[in-house]
């Protein structure tokens, strides 16, 4: 029996994201923001971060990209211990960050030509996913020909193509109109699902979060009044039934048990 465990145990995949123990800080340590914050996002699935305006979201989004180490605590990705390696995830801001003086097609090869790949290769290697992100047709617009939801789409397909399994979303359809950020949110869904990826978004928007996420965790805290953010709880979000729009599940009760238990706990 133990060595069946054994083997079982053996077995269990890593999450492909993972945070432990993490404390972060805005100046080396002396001014603690995130206290002992640990989390995890497996292939496929998207996750979400909540939090009050100065909690700390972004600051963690810098710890597990590697853009900053953490005062204590690691970042895992797949097992591998990661901690202030930068590179290993893609980190997708608020705005698209769309060239305006590049057509789309260049501008989602950007990350490739920046690796050394020849423009005319980088196209060929690009041009076929453009109908899969939803974006036939549009290789040789300029952004300003393009919707708010296509730019994103150009941006999401740019972020794919540097090649990480993890990305990490900063407010990623704040900036997009109220039907756009629905159609966007249940776009990006289906495509993380299919293309594997494991996805943390940080958001404020608890229905968004509840939509969008099949866990959510909330961060509660106060940085600038001197009290560090810590994981105020874990909310499991059921999925919606097979076939169920968007639209139909912020109407079921599922939605609204997590939506309350989300704000219950954001205090």
């Amino acid at each position: 029996m133990d060595g069946a465990h054994d083997t079982a145990a053996s077995q269990v995949v890593a999450p492909a994201l993972a945070a432990e123990h993490l404390t972060l800080s805005w100046d080396g340590g002396a001014h603690v923001v995130v206290r002992d914050i640990s989390l995890r996002v497996g292939a496929g699935e998207v996750v979400c971060l909540v939090g009050r305006s100065g909690c700390g979201k972004t600051t963690i989004m810098h710890a597990l990209s590697g853009l900053s180490r953490p005062v204590e605590g690691c970042v895992l990705l797949a097992g591998e211990d990661v901690t202030g390696i930068p590179g290993r995830v893609s980190y997708m801001l608020q705005k698209d960050l769309l060239l305006p003086s590049k057509r789309i097609i260049d501008n989602v090869c950007l990350p490739l030509v920046l690796a050394g790949m020849p423009r005319d290769e980088a196209h060929r290697r690009t041009e076929p996913l453009f109908a899969r992100f939803g974006l036939a047709g549009a290789e040789r617009c300029w952004p300003s020909e393009l919707s708010g939801g296509m730019r994103q789409r150009a941006a999401f397909l740019r972020t794919y193509l540097m090649g990480n399994s993890v990305l990490l979303l900063d407010e990623p359809f704040s900036a997009l109109d109220a039907l756009t950020r629905a159609d966007m949110r249940s776009w990006y869904g289906d495509m993380a699902h299919e293309l594997g990826l494991a996805t943390l978004a940080i958001t404020h928007d608890v229905d968004e979060a509840v939509t969008m996420a099949s866990r959510v965790y909330v961060l509660a805290g106060s940085p600038t009044e001197g009290i560090p953010s810590q994981m105020a709880g874990e909310v499991v979000v059921p999925r919606p039934a097979a076939g169920m729009s968007a639209a139909e599940f912020v109407l079921t009760g599922d939605f609204l048990a997590a939506k309350r238990a989300v704000l219950e706990l954001l205090g």
